[in-house]
């Protein structure tokens, strides 16, 4: 699409009551990010309440219709993804925005391939709209979602503010508290996060919202601006026209002067709904003795044989999610699948040809009168997908008019490299989406609503613990990705005596599986931390996935070696890891930035300090410009002595410090205690938890919970 445009969803797809749009961008370097909002406004182009404000700390709506799903590594850098059930779009909403924003300072310019894509409930794309202009604005307007009829259409905005989230926020009626005063006007000038969950005095509303006038805006009066903003839609509407309708008109002095009658009470910030989290001490005890074991909910004591754990976790899983809607949402959403009541059954027969087919759960959710239906189909320890079968289940939906067949194992579906290969009859109308989850992916989402995030009650946390300790027994067979293949062995033995050769099926074999490594420790730190961990993909716009890991594959070939690198939010660095298979060793790493301010030797003495409680075998190294070798030594000597971090050329300019951490790697396959896979898992944690938590932060990106958006229960 192009800027201005607009289409009607109903005529690209028939299954566009729930749709998935997807905000991406790409650095050259992997590292540039921004954070996606939506507002739900009204006939008059403002939002109804605060709540329907939806961000990073208010990421869903409690009717379902809008759930922002979080960031998802892709071949170009990464994509935020929000599903839409417009089926529960409340009737007085009659526009969807959807825009995004950079902090501390970034500019939409510094990111390359902006775009947004829109896809229907059965996953296939159907429109993609580049933005190319953004230039150096803190926030950008994406597109937006609006009411036509009884359909709905989407228009291609590309519209920029120079003022970020919280001139964008003000603009379309968001109240901001304000905890200092006259500091939420240069928070709506910088854009940065810390401020946008501010509401606004009446003293200081006036110069908030002339600071939050967004980039190119005309300075046409105010009839003029009014009637662009609720203007009917005219037949092939001109693209400007269409970029005037989705501008915000400014508020008129005497709304300003009746917010300012308002009582005090009114201008109080709501208390957000309490959400139940668990505690992460443990109680004490009421056993008489370590032998006496807690009852669970889900025993795995009597699990003898693969099948009866299939048949047990598919239970156990479909179960909690028809008791627990938080949970649910979070994995189905990302499917496409409605907001509404949900049943989940297990060893449903369906025919088929000569005899039945029975896959291991059925997820039926109703809305409106209709039924959305997906067929499950689960393995677990190291057993993989049968082609044929899942074949049979797509086929089977297909006829019978479901939506979706999902498939859950535990492994970690990649881009462009499907667990299997399924045949699509492009001569039916129905169609069926076909989706993965890893078991890890599902262990995550539990440990971040009942550590993190909270539910709604004490009764849902218990049961999430409880699915959350069946799936991390060690009898479950729920462990996630787990073995690194058959090629594994023959790559390491070849890597030893260099006669692996480049374009080794084998060597791409593994490269596959080290990401798939990378994705899974990233799902358990971020469960640990209730932070967003993300594998970076530093490639080139537009690189094919496949393209890329036989590159790497070659590159493995040559070296011998494996690299990933990790974003956490809030560290002041990528965390990188490296298996170097010639020698047998992780190295686990983060480049941190000199300050702006002060003397290299204060520098020094500050990082060492910081570093108190670090591991003394921790390597550091100066960074200089130019990429020259700086100085370098394990903590145990530089501790007393941090001025030998500083380069004897007085000349040279000191530009940062590498931080570094050794560890023998497993020569193992598996998931054992001396297998690789435990050995990677356990460098990142042991790294981050002993080096990365002393460090200064990049700078407070969130506020906290309790000075979240009004009403953003």
């Amino acid at each position: 699409m192009v800027k201005g445009a607009n289409v009607a969803l109903g005529d690209l797809s028939d299954d566009v009551g729930s749709v998935i749009v997807s905000l991406g961008w790409a650095t050259p370097t992997g590292e540039g990010d921004a954070d996606v909002s939506v507002l739900l406004l009204d006939a008059n182009g403002k939002v109804r309440s605060d709540s329907d404000f939806y961000f990073y700390n208010h990421p869903v709506a409690s009717d379902g219709s809008v759930q922002l799903l979080g960031k998802t590594p892709t071949a170009e850098g990464s994509e935020d993804r929000i599903s839409f059930d417009l089926t529960a779009v409340p009737g007085d909403v009659e526009r969807i925005v959807v825009a995004a924003s950079r902090y501390d300072g970034g500019g939409f310019g510094e990111l390359e391939d902006v775009r947004i894509t829109l896809a229907d409930a059965a996953g296939e794309s159907l429109l993609r709209f580049a933005v190319d202009d953004a230039d150096t604005v803190a926030a950008v307007i994406f597109g937006e979602l609006y009411r036509r009829g009884e359909g709905w259409k989407f228009r291609a905005v590309g519209q920029g503010y120079a003022t970020g989230l919280a001139g964008l926020a003000t603009d379309f009626g968001v109240d901001i508290e304000d905890d200092a005063g006259s500091e939420v006007a240069a928070a709506a000038q910088s854009g940065t996060k810390a401020h946008t969950t501010a509401r606004t005095e009446a003293g200081t509303e006036p110069a908030t919202r002339a600071a939050a006038a967004p980039q190119g805006r005309g300075a046409g009066s105010e009839p003029e601006q009014r009637a662009g903003a609720a203007a009917p839609e005219p037949v092939g509407e001109p693209a400007g026209q269409a970029l005037m309708n989705t501008i915000p008109a400014p508020r008129r002095p005497e709304d300003q002067a009746d917010e300012a009658r308002k009582p005090a009470s009114a201008n109080r910030p709501r208390t957000a709904k309490k959400k139940v989290t668990l505690p992460t001490t443990v109680k004490k005890t009421l056993a008489e003795n370590d032998s006496w074991r807690t009852a669970r909910l889900f025993p795995v004591s009597v699990l003898k044989s693969d099948r009866d754990r299939e048949t047990r976790a598919t239970s156990v899983l479909l179960s909690v999610m028809a008791q627990v809607p938080e949970f649910s949402r979070r994995l189905t959403a990302a499917f496409g699948a409605p907001a509404g009541r949900m049943e989940t059954f297990t060893e449903v027969s369906l025919p088929h040809g000569d005899s039945p087919r029975r896959p291991d759960g059925v997820i039926r959710i109703e809305r409106a009168g209709k039924l959305w239906t997906a067929l499950v189909e689960t393995k677990t320890n190291g057993n993989a997908l049968k082609a044929e079968q899942v074949q049979a289940y797509m086929d089977i939906a297909a006829r019978r008019g479901y939506e979706a067949v999902i498939t859950l194992t535990n492994d970690v579906a990649l881009e462009g490299s499907p667990l299997v290969d399924v045949k699509i009859d492009r001569r039916r109308k129905h169609k069926v989406a076909l989706w993965h989850l890893s078991w890890a992916e599902v262990a995550h989402q539990a440990q971040m609503l009942i550590r993190h995030e909270g539910v709604g009650n004490a009764a849902h946390a218990w049961l999430l613990q409880e699915l959350l300790h069946y799936l991390q027994h060690e009898n479950s067979g729920c462990h996630g990705f787990q073995n690194m293949g058959p090629s594994w062995v023959p790559v390491r033995n070849g890597i030893d005596d260099e006669t692996l050769c480049q374009g080794d099926a084998r060597a791409l074999e593994v490269v596959e599986n080290w990401e798939r490594l990378i994705r899974q420790v990233c799902l358990r730190l971020g469960g640990e931390l209730g932070q967003k961990v993300l594998p970076v993909q530093r490639v080139r716009r537009g690189a094919d996935p496949r393209e890329r890991r036989n590159r790497l594959a070659d590159q493995l070939c040559i070296d011998g070696r494996l690299q990933a690198e990790l974003r956490i939010d809030g560290t002041p660095g990528v965390l990188t890891v490296g298996a170097d298979l010639r020698t047998g060793k992780l190295r686990t790493g983060i480049e941190i930035p000199a300050p702006e301010q002060g003397y290299p030797l204060s520098w020094a003495k500050r990082l060492v300090r910081r570093l108190t409680e670090a591991p003394a075998d921790l390597h550091i190294e100066t960074l200089l410009e130019g990429g020259s070798q700086g100085p370098r030594g394990t903590l145990e000597r530089l501790r007393p002595e941090p001025a030998d971090l500083l380069p004897k050329d007085k000349a040279a300019r000191l530009t940062g410090f590498r931080l570094s951490l050794f560890k023998g790697m497993g020569s193992g396959r598996g998931n054992a205690a001396t297998g690789f896979i435990r050995s990677v898992d356990d460098a990142v944690h042991r790294f981050y938890t002993t080096v990365v938590v002393h460090l200064d932060t990049a700078g407070r990106r969130r506020p906290s919970r309790e000075n979240a958006v009004a009403g953003a229960a």
